[in-house]
């Protein structure tokens, strides 16, 4: 079993924010191999499926960003996974352009309160990550207002070409090829010429 869990909030009013593209690539995910993400268990919206040939677990926790650890740690003791190697977290990330990705196995929270959550409840940092970014903030922005925030339809664009990315990086992952995940995806996008 691989869980694989997107980090966001629940409720209406953060759908489709900076904030919520965890939620968002789970969706993409979920549409892509038809898995619906539609039973609770352990703070989370769950689904399983099959992924290159791995059972998988995708999950949506419900206990709003700062708390995600305690969905996660719940959901990896129930299923019993080595963390280090059977979890993915997908969040977003304000130092990268909006739909680059950048794909690690192991690091720090670098400020991300979820991230931060899960480090602290599962008492390691080591378990990969795709990080979505979400475009760098404003000057003068407060972080919280920007992340809470939604995107211009440009962006809009950027960030489906992205979740699109992520999802083909999942397959890759969960088949044991984070490595060429890696090099696939964590290259500078170009902006594209008008």
């Amino acid at each position: 079993m691989f869980i694989i869990a997107g980090l966001g909030n629940p409720t209406l009013q953060y759908e489709g924010t900076r904030h919520n593209v965890g939620f968002d690539v789970i969706d993409t995910v979920a549409r892509k191999y038809n898995i619906s993400v539609d039973y609770r268990k352990n703070r989370a919206y769950i689904g399983k499926g099959i992924i290159a040939g791995q059972k998988v677990l995708l999950a949506k926790p419900q206990t709003y960003m700062n708390l995600s650890g305690e969905s996660i740690r719940g959901l990896v003791d129930y299923y019993k996974v080595d963390e280090e190697s059977q979890l993915l977290v997908i969040y977003d990330d304000v130092s990268l352009g909006a739909g680059q990705l950048r794909i690690r196995k192991k690091g720090s929270a670098g400020g991300h309160n979820g991230i931060k959550s899960i480090i602290s409840c599962l008492g390691t940092d080591i378990f990969p990550r795709i990080k979505v970014g979400v475009g760098e903030k404003p000057k003068r922005y407060d972080l919280a207002d920007y992340v809470l925030g939604h995107f211009s339809r440009e962006e809009r664009e950027m960030m489906e070409e992205g979740y699109g990315h992520a999802a083909e990086a999942v397959e890759m992952i969960v088949a044991g090829e984070i490595d060429a995940a890696m090099n696939e995806y964590n290259r500078k996008v170009k902006p594209k010429e008008g």
